[in-house]
């Protein structure tokens, strides 16, 4: 699918949490739109979302994560336990220096936001998930075939493997991975994948990415349910591609008792990389949010193409 290339961008550098980290930009102004992207991708996943957000007037910064792309890369998994990647975005939202933040964020990106959401770390002014569920919510709903469904975590835990098979082969099985698990054909062009495919072979950025989930499983999570869920006050939006195949639909609906001032639009026939496969349906439920106006539903089917 065409949409903004990486250099209809603005790209800086901002530290943060003691790294420097690079933030693709857009728009200005003191209100902020931070977008965290999710694995195994880098800010390009927020090429679509980038210039409706800098119309409504935000200042949009969708960095890479750390150990992701252009940012910095510590080497040790501890440098990935979850409360630090919170701090990160600590650490973005105040070197902005702006006076209220939206937060959007998918897959990895939404693990940190949520918790980030639930522990109060900094005021969010309104809040975006796309294809990632509450933890709690989570907990509560995933049966077997959700564990199932997540063998990969247990894979990613092994050492050395999982971060050759995926940078193996100049980055192909990144780009194989995005296209053939996304439900939209062109979801991604031979130009995105390589965007992709470039910043997974950048010397230990595989690692870094993996060494996520090794955290995460290595007492992150724990940590984490031990500190409760309590609920979530600021107004959420939770989009959903209902052909997800990493994630079931079933996730999503314990969520209200989670977080009360909830929007939940589920998007039939698109799958995970959600704003990428279905970038009009999610615009237009993103403006119409964000603009207090009635949040449409989907068209069945990717329909939101056109």
């Amino acid at each position: 699918m065409s949409g903004p290339r990486p250099d209809q961008f603005h790209h800086l550098r901002v530290r943060a949490n003691g790294l420097s980290f690079h933030v693709a930009e857009a728009g200005g102004g003191d209100r902020l739109a931070l977008c965290l992207h999710g694995f195994p991708e880098c800010w390009y996943s927020w090429r679509h979302q980038m210039p409706l957000l800098a119309r409504l007037g935000y200042r949009v910064w969708a960095p890479d994560l750390r150990g992701y792309g252009e940012s910095d890369r510590p080497t040790a998994v501890r440098d990935y336990a979850i409360e630090t990647l919170m701090e990160d975005v600590a650490g973005l939202i105040d070197a902005s220096g702006a006076r209220e933040t939206l937060l959007v964020v998918h897959d990895w990106g939404g693990i940190v936001g949520w918790f980030f959401a639930l522990r109060k770390i900094r005021p969010l002014h309104r809040l975006v998930c796309m294809n990632i569920p509450h933890p709690g919510a989570a907990l509560e709903a995933a049966g077997l075939r959700q564990r199932l469904r997540s063998w990969y975590v247990l894979f990613f835990q092994l050492p050395w493997l999982p971060e050759r098979l995926l940078a193996g082969g100049g980055g192909k099985r990144v780009g194989r991975m995005l296209r053939q698990s996304a439900r939209v054909p062109g979801a991604f062009d031979d130009a995105d994948l390589e965007v992709f495919r470039f910043n997974a072979t950048l010397p230990g950025a595989a690692r870094a990415m993996i060494h996520y989930y090794r955290a995460l499983l290595r007492g992150g999570f724990r940590r984490q349910i031990s500190l409760g869920f309590p609920p979530i006050d600021v107004p959420t939006l939770l989009l959903w591609g209902t052909e997800d195949v990493a994630l079931g639909i079933e996730l999503t609906r314990p969520t209200p008792r989670y977080v009360p001032d909830l929007t939940l639009r589920l998007i039939p026939g698109v799958g995970h990389w959600v704003q990428q496969e279905a970038p009009e349906a999610v615009n237009a439920m993103l403006e119409a949010w964000l603009t207090n106006q009635p949040v449409p539903e989907a068209q069945p089917a990717g329909g939101a193409h056109g």
